[in-house]
């Protein structure tokens, strides 16, 4: 039995349940994820059982194989399409490393192609994305607070508060905070 006390429980467990489900829907066995995604199979196995939390490399890692941005998969975690969330309501997900924290803005949809999501990663914090969920997916990254590196294929960007960065995705990407500064940022995905 699951414990819904605790909202981030309720949603590892959901996100788990989803996890299983895009692999079964496949037809892959955990060797041939594992294979795609390059996550160790006992690692998935346990994600899958909700015995650990994803961190946001290994969850990027899936979204990859599964063809999926990390909002689809979080979109595809609620159950139902509601035009507003109200902030206290948002979905937020934490890496259990914790120096990442993602808060899903957008009303979550399957049938909408847009999506915001705001960031907030902590100082002395990098995250590896080896290949994007989608190649060619359009973002918008907008600098709240703190200063990011942000390094998309071979181009590097350094950004602070205000700066706004739109790319497209098409290979590896890093987002990188330096020792002493922190950052909080907004991303829309179309």
């Amino acid at each position: 039995m699951r414990n819904t006390s605790n909202p981030a429980d309720t949603l590892d467990h959901d996100i788990a349940d989803r996890l299983k489900t895009l692999r079964l829907e496949r037809g892959w066995s955990l060797e041939a994820l594992s294979g795609r995604c390059g996550v160790s199979r006992a690692t998935l196995s346990r994600l899958e059982n909700a015995e650990v939390s994803p961190t946001a490399s290994v969850l990027g890692r899936l979204c990859s194989a599964f063809g999926l941005t990390m909002s689809r998969l979080m979109s595809l975690v609620e159950a139902d399409f509601v035009p507003l969330v109200e902030h206290e309501s948002q979905q937020v997900w934490q890496d259990p490393k914790g120096g990442f924290q993602r808060s899903n803005i957008s009303p979550p949809s399957q049938a909408l192609a847009a999506e915001m999501i705001e960031c907030r990663l902590a100082a002395d914090t990098t995250i590896d994305y080896p290949e994007p969920p989608n190649a060619g997916i359009e973002h918008h990254l907008y600098m709240l607070e703190g200063r990011l590196t942000l390094k998309v294929g071979d181009s590097v960007h350094r950004l602070r508060k205000g700066d706004c960065l739109r790319y497209r995705l098409s290979g590896p990407s890093t987002f990188n905070t330096e020792k002493d500064h922190s950052a909080r940022y907004i991303i829309a995905m179309v």
